[in-house]
């Protein structure tokens, strides 16, 4: 009840809310994206990476969302390039990447004039403390993606689950690949608003993960997984508002204890299903 109340009255409490519903949409279609074609590990150096670009931004005064965007979407595409030309030890180039980009941010941060520790919540995640301007680039960023991903389903769709097909039908795989990568690091952009760059892979990868238990074609793996992304940031909030715990840290927890029961039950499910003759 006093979370009802407050809810009522309390601004930052709506935009919280109002931000966990945008992420959930964001982290459902391209989550979905990401565990089918498996790279979870390039999804996470992009992420990091964002840092530096948040990191020079407030250092030169600018908005660290902004500075987010471009090192997010310069970050995509040096790592597909990586993953698409330079195939021997791409994983300690993207790891290399990856500590660079962190690096980078961590002076900038600590050479600014006047730091404020609050640039630390985009590493941990603050939803209590997102204002109207970021949820409107929360919605911009949602936007993009659902019209992207709606004009160019089917390439996509291909391009995830049979490569030298796409190639045999003429579709620019190396292209489409570069394109759903930026897509993934506008993802990342609308989460870190929510749970942080540290935990942003888990808020990206597990309601996706958790719906292509129970689902099997795409469409429908990516409207569970936004329905669950859309749940476990709401609950979190919910949660966290009484006992006065990280929000973030409690919507990857659900999360995490949702994913489990999830294995669990689905592997429970398929040892009880009796075998076709």
């Amino acid at each position: 009840m006093s979370f009802l109340e407050a809810i009522i009255s309390q601004t930052f409490l709506q935009h919280a809310l109002l931000a966990g519903v945008l992420a959930g949409i964001g982290c459902g279609v391209m989550g979905t994206y990401v565990v089918v074609k498996r790279i979870n590990f390039l999804a996470g150096g992009i992420a990091h990476s964002v840092l530096a670009g948040m990191g020079i931004a407030y250092f030169l005064g600018g908005s660290p969302v902004m500075g987010a965007i471009v090192s997010a979407l310069t970050a995509a595409l040096i790592i597909g390039w990586i993953k698409l030309r330079w195939r021997e030890g791409e994983d300690t180039i993207i790891a290399a990447v990856w500590s660079v980009g962190m690096a980078i941010g961590i002076i900038f941060i600590a050479k600014t004039p006047g730091y404020s520790v609050d640039l630390m919540s985009y590493l941990f995640g603050n939803i209590l403390m997102i204002s109207s301007g970021e949820l409107y680039v929360m919605l911009i960023l949602d936007a993009i993606l659902m019209v992207v991903v709606a004009v160019f389903y089917k390439q996509f769709l291909i391009v995830c689950f049979d490569e030298e097909f796409a190639r045999l039908r003429g579709v620019n795989v190396e292209l489409f690949y570069l394109v759903l990568l930026c897509l993934v690091a506008l993802t990342v952009v609308l989460l870190i608003q929510v749970v942080g760059l540290i935990l942003v892979i888990a808020l990206l990868t597990l309601p996706a993960a958790i719906a292509a238990r129970y689902q099997k074609s795409l469409k429908n793996i990516m409207m569970l997984a936004m329905v669950l992304g859309i749940f476990f940031s709401c609950a979190g909030i919910v949660v966290s508002y009484e006992p006065d715990l990280p929000a973030g840290a409690t919507i990857i927890l659900i999360a995490g204890i949702s994913y489990i029961i999830a294995s669990i039950s689905s592997r429970a499910f398929m040892r009880r299903k009796p075998a076709k003759s």
